[in-house]
């Protein structure tokens, strides 16, 4: 039974944000916003809400790993698996304005929340910071957006669609799939924190590690769909603006506003100090010389990524389970696996920058 109330809560979630972004993104093209701002905000805003609704209510319900969790295991998933299997599908272009300035953005968040949790939690004032940080990063997207001018181009008929999509039916109709997607997404949230407490309980493992793979996965799910169809569909900005934007939007708003409304705060485990929310601080980095490669996310990398994901969420349960094992996978990572990484990545990008 406790199996069944968890796939409906993914269910409801995926549908809520599917929903939402569909209301969402019909306001935002009425509004002529470029695509690439469209992807950074209102896409990766909306397919964040699960993370939002989820670690809000675990908050406020005492559930502080799964809070964090959610959001540190989300960052991660976005970037090595949702980009991962998307590029391997198609390669990804990535804009420029990505490397120049949303994915620096990323690695300073992600820095920042290892620095506030030095003190083992984020409280009230670390919240107000965060969410601060979140309406900054808005309204500086918003501003950038205006002065590109009008939303890009697919067809003529695109000032017909504009037309209709400004209509007082149509307004309406998008007000309604936002407001029914926050519903269901409520909803959601609630037997999926309800249902992974139980699991996690049954399995013996901690709820951070639930919390980082089956809720974070979980919650992610509206990201992955949105990025790989975007990219088959050739909107491309959209498929890679959603990921990094998704990424911001979780550490500045989900945890900040967890930390605000939660009563004692979000207090961050040593494990997750020690060693997660530092992964997630690699993997963004990762990103820049990666981005910078041609600015292209090339198949290849695509499945460099997608295999990292599965040696971190191995590692997460050898950690839990076999600690032997986890000494000998601890040697090939460290000695093997990231030394041949970063020298790859490292000729790559000096080839790049010596190219006329």
């Amino acid at each position: 039974m406790t199996i069944l109330l968890l796939i409906i809560g993914l269910v409801l979630l995926v549908a809520g944000a599917e929903a939402l972004v569909r209301g969402a993104s019909g306001i935002a093209f009425a509004m002529k916003v470029p695509h690439l701002i469209i992807g950074l905000t209102v896409v990766a805003y909306g397919t964040s809400t699960p993370e939002l609704a989820v670690s809000v209510f675990s908050g406020l319900s005492g559930q502080p790993d799964i809070a964090l969790g959610n959001v540190v295991g989300s960052n991660i998933f976005n970037v090595l698996l949702i980009l991962g299997l998307s590029s391997m599908i198609v390669p990804l272009v990535v804009s420029s304005q990505l490397v120049r300035f949303d994915v620096p953005v990323m690695i300073a968040v992600s820095i920042l929340t290892f620095v506030m949790g030095m003190d083992g939690k984020l409280g009230r004032l670390d919240g107000g910071i965060l969410f601060t940080g979140a309406v900054a990063y808005t309204l500086i997207l918003i501003r950038m957006g205006r002065k590109e001018g009008n939303l890009d181009s697919d067809d003529p008929g695109d000032q017909e669609k504009t037309k209709a999509d400004t209509a007082a039916a149509r307004w309406i109709i998008n007000i309604l799939l936002v407001l029914g997607g926050l519903g269901l997404l409520v909803a959601g949230s609630r037997l999926l924190i309800n249902s992974s407490i139980v699991i996690a309980r049954h399995l013996g493992v901690s709820e951070l590690v639930i919390g980082l793979t089956l809720v974070a996965a979980g919650t992610s799910l509206p990201e992955l769909a949105t990025s790989v169809v975007a990219g088959i569909r050739g909107q491309r900005d959209i498929a890679v603006g959603n990921v990094v934007g998704s990424n911001i939007f979780n550490i500045l708003a989900v945890l900040g506003l967890s930390s605000l409304i939660s009563p004692t705060g979000v207090t961050i485990s040593t494990t997750a100090m020690r060693f997660d929310i530092p992964f997630m601080i690699a993997v963004a980095v990762a990103c820049l010389p990666i981005f910078f490669t041609g600015y292209i996310i090339a198949r290849w990398e695509g499945l460099l990524f997608v295999l990292y994901y599965g040696a971190y969420t191995l590692y997460l349960f050898l950690a839990e389970a076999n600690r032997s094992a986890l000494n000998t996978f601890d040697q090939a990572m460290i000695y093997y696996i990231f030394p041949l990484t970063a020298v790859t990545l490292t000729v790559l990008a000096w080839r790049e920058l010596k190219r006329p």
